[in-house]
């Protein structure tokens, strides 16, 4: 309470309480802006933390992504095959002759191991689904001495080393010219490799599809395949053109080819075999161009033909939702309450969803951007009069 009725003494106590007020009320909101400057840092901080998290992902987690203990393994397996326990028509360039000359580790989950390399001049990849041999279930028959079907023993071992050989024989390229008698470390060898889906898969695609990635050679349990660079979801062109001869404004064009190309391949893994093939997996990282700029499946562990794809998918399910399988689903059939083995999406649907609808800008897409995805299965521009741009849009 203000005693004093004198204007003077009022101004003087309303000028003490009023300055005050104004010195609270700036620091109030010097506080705030104070605050708020805090929070956009903190926030940003750790938005860069996080996607530091997301682009160092295969360094961060898998530490054993290194060189020395990529080189380690590859010393071990050269020993094994020192020691006569792994064989491959690459080991002597490896492990020999220094032929073979290692780069960097590119990739290490759950034992899986992709190495770059060069091998007598050009770049390969080494790849193994573990990274020991002693990690993959042995061969029980090697047991036996003599490794050739007349002399093999009864049920299950003969039926074992008989399909042995002829893989051996037909395609897998292990062995050359050899007569019908094999060794312990080339059966063991083999059999590693065999253990391996994608191993298996691209051999048995070589001659029959340009699009899967060639294998080279092998040693032990690690093949080799052809160098390519894999796609990247951050790049605006999906993959890397510094190794495609392109002129100044064919960008576009080259876009285009590619996009082709994925139409080709997902008609070819439809049409061209005795039953449909399914990509499970699909994202750029998982597919690569040739310098004629066809598109090369290059991880194919998700890949699976019509009878294996029936067996994943027929499952117990009490919704939709329990019929997925990565990129593969199907639907819930609620009185039987079993999933149909049949799958409800296509090769072609996914590759439209993930990898050209992020991959066009949406001036391109214009008002389609939005719209859910209307397939056509076309097999080629040949065979149906549309412009690229055409082929792709109807995709989308």
């Amino acid at each position: 309470l203000v005693k004093s009725s004198s204007p003077e003494s009022r101004a003087a106590v309303w000028g003490r309480g009023g300055g005050l007020c104004l010195l609270r009320w700036l620091g109030l909101r010097l506080w705030s802006r104070r605050g708020t400057l805090v929070f956009a840092l903190l926030w940003f901080g750790s938005w860069l933390f996080l996607n530091g998290l997301v682009l160092v992902h295969r360094t961060i987690l898998s530490d054993f992504c290194t060189d020395d203990k990529s080189k380690r393994i590859l010393q071990r397996l050269c020993l094994e095959f020192s020691e006569g326990s792994v064989t491959g028509d690459m080991c002597e360039d490896l492990c020999v002759l220094g032929l073979v000359e290692y780069k960097r580790c590119l990739y290490y989950e759950n034992g899986k191991k992709v190495i770059e390399a060069r091998w007598r001049g050009s770049p390969i990849i080494l790849k193994s689904k573990l990274e020991n041999f002693s990690s993959y279930e042995p061969l029980g028959i090697l047991d036996y001495q003599v490794m050739s079907p007349p002399s093999c023993p009864p049920r299950e071992a003969c039926f074992k080393i008989t399909l042995l050989l002829v893989l051996v024989r037909n395609s897998l390229g292990l062995l050359k010219n050899r007569e019908m008698s094999y060794s312990r470390a080339e059966l063991a060898s083999l059999w590693a490799l065999l253990q391996q889906e994608e191993y298996t898969f691209l051999r048995v695609l070589q001659d029959l599809s340009t699009h899967v990635a060639k294998v080279l050679g092998s040693c032990g349990h690690f093949y080799a395949v052809e160098y390519l660079s894999a796609g990247h979801a951050w790049d605006q062109n999906i993959f890397s053109l510094h190794d495609v001869a392109i002129s100044e404004g064919q960008d576009q064009e080259m876009m285009h080819r590619i996009a082709l190309s994925f139409l080709d391949m997902v008609w070819h893994f439809d049409n061209d075999f005795t039953h449909k093939l399914h990509l499970c997996d699909i994202k750029p990282e998982n597919f690569a161009i040739r310098k004629d700029l066809t598109v090369v499946a290059i991880d194919v562990d998700m890949a699976f033909f019509e009878p294996k794809m029936r067996d994943i998918l027929e499952q117990n399910c009490s919704s939709d939702d329990d019929c997925n399988f990565f990129d593969c689903s199907s639907r819930c059939n609620l009185s039987k309450r079993r999933c149909s083995p049949r799958r409800s999406n296509s090769n072609l649907q996914v590759i439209c969803e993930k990898i050209f609808r992020p991959w066009f800008s949406p001036t391109l897409l214009g008002a389609k951007a939005a719209l859910p995805l209307q397939v056509m299965y076309l097999k080629t521009s040949s065979e149906v009069h549309l412009t690229p741009r055409q082929h792709v849009l109807l995709c989308l």
